[in-house]
């Protein structure tokens, strides 16, 4: 399609030299479109980049819900099923924190990947095929460990896609990825359960070969989109309207659209360039209260409610006669828990899904939002499970409340987490090392992967606070002579 530009001088040519033939600038615009790259190609590129960071997201942790959905099936009875959330969190955050901090140079994505596949296939065999508590918890830590450097890779390696829109076009979809995981992990465990730990557990081992099969055979080359000038499958821009945009790309000044489009991180003469320890700090400092803090608080308010208190949130089961649809859903009081993870995961998908659909990601200074939400939820659902907003024979009112704030807790969670690693995906480089290609790549993957391990730490934390504070809210419910936490 020829560009606005080209149009307005065609015009102007028209309305100074009335004589000349209109053919002439017929033919100068049939010149112009066959210079211009096929959008079909384009769109094919964009579709397939989506799809396959979207496999990422959800194969890499489609593993880990699938291990906290059989966590009653994979120990005894008699073992705290906080230790298998420990196990399936801790090697996670090691990860996160050891491969971006510690490890120097360029990032070998070849290697990763296949470790990470081999490590979580064996992971899941190793419980599936023994029976004692120790190798049961050794394959989960194995699977948890390959996770997390799993995420860590995938999140660097949308870095490597120039211009920044194409890069925040992969990201969104690794994000909406990892929140579908939810929904897919939990729905797999249910069908398979039947057939037994060991057939069950065993058949998930196939899952992580999918991610190499997607990198060889679907993921489209970072050079693909380098030196397109035209703008990706939906972006409107001042040249004219196009197709339904899938992402939603940053303001960006003159310079920074220049440099878009031409490619900041175009490919460049590869150099022995390392980041060392005093770089990764200055390239951290600044990471620390924009990004990590917000991701950290949110997480830890996010998982004191899924492992605290939601399991304190239970009601008498609703009478047919009262409350028609909620009798359909809920059974016994066990249903409860399950129902208000439903809710949750839904939640975390379509919010973590909000950049790859279009909408508009958060502003940079709106980012704690979503933190603070969080903390009031907590403190609401707490004082929910302890005295209660309605009285004793409310239960439809109380159920309500607490859907409504279960989903606005999915939706905080999921929009600190899409909106905190698309901002930093789409971060421009440190002016002073666009002189040096592989030394700004190296720049723009630790930063993404450094602030990693900050949802993986308030999932640590959260966990260490669950225990007591369910133990805290069941006997305040105790205490009110509501006795249902302990009939669970």
């Amino acid at each position: 399609m020829p560009s606005a530009n080209h149009t307005l001088e065609s015009t102007e040519l028209l309305e100074m030299y009335p004589t000349l033939s209109s053919h002439v600038i017929a033919e100068e615009s049939n010149l112009m479109d066959d210079l211009d790259p096929r959008p079909e190609d384009d769109r094919k590129s964009m579709r397939r980049l989506g799809f396959s960071f979207f496999l990422f997201g959800l194969i890499n942790n489609v593993l880990y819900v699938i291990i906290l959905s059989a966590a009653l099936d994979l120990v005894p009875s008699s073992t705290p099923k906080g230790i298998i959330a420990f196990c399936n969190i801790a090697p996670a955050l090691v990860a996160k924190v050891g491969w971006p901090y510690v490890l120097k140079g360029r990032i070998r994505y070849v290697k990763r990947i296949f470790g990470c596949c081999v490590l979580s296939s064996l992971g899941m065999l190793v419980v599936a095929f023994f029976d004692g508590l120790f190798s049961r918890l050794l394959g989960i830590s194995l699977a948890s460990f390959s996770s997390g450097l799993g995420e860590l890779t995938f999140l660097q390696l949308s870095t490597t896609y120039a211009p920044p829109s194409v890069a925040g076009h992969g990201l969104g979809y690794f994000a909406s990825g990892t929140g579908a995981a939810g929904l897919v992990g939990a729905f797999l465990w249910w069908e398979v359960r039947g057939l037994g730990v060991r057939v069950g557990v065993g058949l998930s081992s196939i899952l992580p070969f999918i991610i190499p099969a997607t990198y060889f055979f679907l993921l489209p080359n970072n050079s693909a989109f380098l030196y397109s000038s035209s703008p990706p499958s939906g972006y409107e821009s001042a040249n004219g309207p196009g197709h339904a945009m899938p992402y939603t790309p940053l303001a960006a000044t003159d310079e920074e659209e220049e440099g878009e489009e031409e490619g900041i991180l175009r490919a460049g003469p590869r150099k022995n360039v390392s980041l060392t320890f005093n770089d990764k700090v200055r390239l951290v400092r600044p990471l620390i209260t924009t990004y990590m803090l917000p991701l950290f608080l949110v997480y830890l308010f996010e998982y004191t409610i899924n492992q605290g208190v939601a399991p304190t949130l239970v009601y008498p089961v609703p009478s047919a006669d009262k409350y028609w649809l909620l009798s359909k859903i809920i059974h016994s009081i066990r249903d409860y828990y399950p129902l208000w993870q439903l809710v949750y995961q839904t939640t975390v998908f379509l919010s973590r899904s909000s950049i790859s659909i279009g909408l508009p990601p958060l502003p940079l200074k709106l980012l704690p939002l979503p933190s603070v939400l969080q903390g009031f939820i907590l403190l609401l659902l707490a004082f929910e499970s302890s005295i209660g907003f309605y009285a004793e024979d409310s239960e439809g009112l109380s159920i309500t409340t607490v859907f409504l704030l279960i989903s606005l807790e999915g939706i905080c969670g999921g929009l600190a987490y899409v909106n905190a690693f698309y901002r930093i995906n789409q971060e421009r480089p440190d002016p002073n090392s666009l002189h040096d290609m592989e030394r700004a790549k190296q720049d723009k993957e630790f930063k993404i992967g450094s602030i990693g391990f900050a949802d993986s730490s308030g999932i640590l934390f959260a966990s260490l606070l669950a225990v007591p504070t369910e133990l805290a809210l069941c006997k305040a419910q105790t205490r009110r002579g509501r006795m249902l936490c302990k009939e669970l």
